[in-house]
């Protein structure tokens, strides 16, 4: 935590918390190539798994979360991730690319010399409980979280991979280094967590509140006694999260249409962006793996002036 610090982009950086008296990582470059031939042979079989994976490696490198590796010396200690894709089953066209820090190289792996941190992560089942309180409820979520906090630059060479020159399947592979930290290293929950919740140190009480114990991981749940209120703490911590630490809270739902007509389309989760509140019956909303039906308490008990 000594060394987490903001970097001149105003983002929070942190290192990857080795442990003591760890072992030297061997040079895993053989087993990365292997591993990205096979990704290739499985891409060039799918058309369409071929073009979500471009995009989002696509979004990874225009954003800045990955950059061209730097010649490093032979001599050096690095570490190669093999990559691959999942996707979630709600969203068939849209695949996370998962950099696979548990893959072991001659008996050790990334991960393995990785202090996990201490666990963060709020109660889910209080989270929920909590959630219920109000009879406003909502929800909104922390657009790609683990990207929003950088890597120290000098630990990056632990974060090497490879992909095609220019994101191109048809052109060489070459090495890149990722900038952030990653899904999939077992220090990434607590480092985020903890960056998130430094964020708001010196944020008003009610928005500390919100962010310590309402958020499990990105996900944040929320409920107030009125609509204003809870408007108006949502509005805040979005500032303060974007203005303190570069992060976007978006994605927001809610049970009450009053609410959501004080965000913007871009700000709402997706199933609702296209809505017209006054008219069209609210789909269910899934949150932390429940099934939120919008219209229970909606429509009517909200009806005030935000």
């Amino acid at each position: 935590s000594t060394e987490m610090c903001k970097n001149q982009e105003g983002h929070w950086e942190a290192p990857l918390p080795f442990k003591n008296n760890r072992k030297q990582l061997p040079n895993n470059i053989a087993q990365a190539k292997d591993r990205a031939r096979m990704l290739e042979t499985s891409l060039r079989k799918n058309e369409k798994k071929k073009e979500h994976f471009f995009t989002f490696m696509n979004n990874l490198l225009q954003k800045g979360f990955a950059e061209v590796a730097p010649p490093i010396q032979e001599s050096t200690e690095r570490w190669y991730l093999p990559i691959f894709g999942v996707y979630h089953p709600r969203k068939p066209s849209q695949i996370r690319v998962v950099f696979d820090a548990s893959a072991r190289h001659q008996g050790t792996s990334l991960n393995q010399i990785l202090l996990p941190g201490p666990n963060l992560t709020n109660d889910l089942l209080g989270v929920l409980m909590r959630f219920r309180q109000g009879q406003i409820a909502v929800t909104a979520d922390i657009q790609q979280m683990f990207y929003a906090f950088h890597v120290k630059e000098s630990h990056r060479d632990y974060l090497r991979f490879l992909w095609y020159e220019d994101n191109d399947i048809n052109k060489d592979l070459i090495e890149y280094r990722m900038t952030v930290h990653v899904f999939g290293n077992t220090t990434s929950p607590a480092v985020a967590t903890y960056a998130l919740r430094r964020t708001v140190d010196d944020s008003d009480q009610d928005v500390k509140q919100f962010v310590n114990n309402q958020f499990y991981v990105d996900d944040g749940l929320l409920s107030m006694d009125s609509a204003q209120e809870a408007v108006d703490l949502v509005k805040r911590t979005q500032r303060d999260l974007q203005t303190k630490g570069g992060l976007k809270l978006h994605k927001i739902a809610s049970n009450c249409v009053d609410v959501m007509k004080q965000f913007t389309n871009e700000e709402l989760t997706k199933e609702l962006q296209s809505l017209n509140f006054t008219e069209e019956y609210l789909p269910f909303h899934q949150s932390l793996g429940l099934s939120w039906d919008l219209n229970k308490i909606g429509r009517a008990s909200c009806r005030e002036r935000v």
